[in-house]
């Protein structure tokens, strides 16, 4: 008799001014997956957490008590423009990072692996319409100016905020199947764009 899979621990962070959609988009699609997904929220301190939209989210576990992550979720938002400034909140992300199996970020979240140096000598992307912020913060980064997303190595970046989920439905892709990831999107209802290099926002 076959043992059960070991369910993943998907890690979403938190910052003041993050993007609703670019967290809870890709968390959602993760989520359809109960039986082999456990997410947690993590942030530099528990409690409510703003968006740029308004409304909070909690942070269920500071940096500080977060164990070994899977996949490690970065958002954008107003408030990446702040955390590239914000040294603990770098140290964290590279200690989470060295550790996970996959690290993804969505839209500015770039910045924020840029910044921290993650992204060196790496392909990435970020929101077109914010394009030149992400890129001043990793001047090492080969940074792709026409891509959905883009994958390199175990780091995955997604355009701007839907965006994510397209990139989401590849992260499921690799870590289970496509089949996985058709499922996924069919629970959402969600037509997955899942040509990484189809990116009509990029003119």
């Amino acid at each position: 008799m076959s043992r059960p899979e070991r369910k993943r621990i998907v890690g979403g962070v938190l910052f003041p001014g993050f993007e609703l959609l670019d967290i809870f988009g890709p968390l959602e699609l993760f989520g359809l997956l109960t039986d082999r997904v456990e997410i947690v929220m993590i942030g530099e301190q528990a409690g409510p957490v703003p968006s740029a939209q308004g409304p909070s989210a909690l942070v269920d576990q500071p940096f500080t008590a977060v164990p070994a992550l899977d996949v490690l979720i970065i958002p954008g938002g107003i408030g990446a423009r702040t955390q590239v400034e914000n040294p603990a909140m770098l140290d964290h992300l590279r200690r989470l990072h060295a550790t996970a199996e996959y690290t993804a970020s969505i839209c500015t979240g770039s910045a924020l692996l840029a910044r921290a140096g993650l992204l060196d000598g790496r392909r990435a992307t970020t929101n077109k319409l914010s394009f030149d912020f992400p890129v001043s913060q990793g001047p090492q980064v080969d940074w792709a100016r026409r891509a959905r997303w883009v994958e390199d190595g175990n780091i995955f970046t997604a355009s701007g905020v839907s965006a994510g989920m397209d990139m989401a439905l590849a992260l499921i892709s690799r870590i289970w199947d496509r089949a996985t990831a058709l499922h996924a999107a069919t629970q959402a209802e969600y037509v997955w764009h899942d040509d990484p290099g189809n990116d009509p926002f990029a003119t």
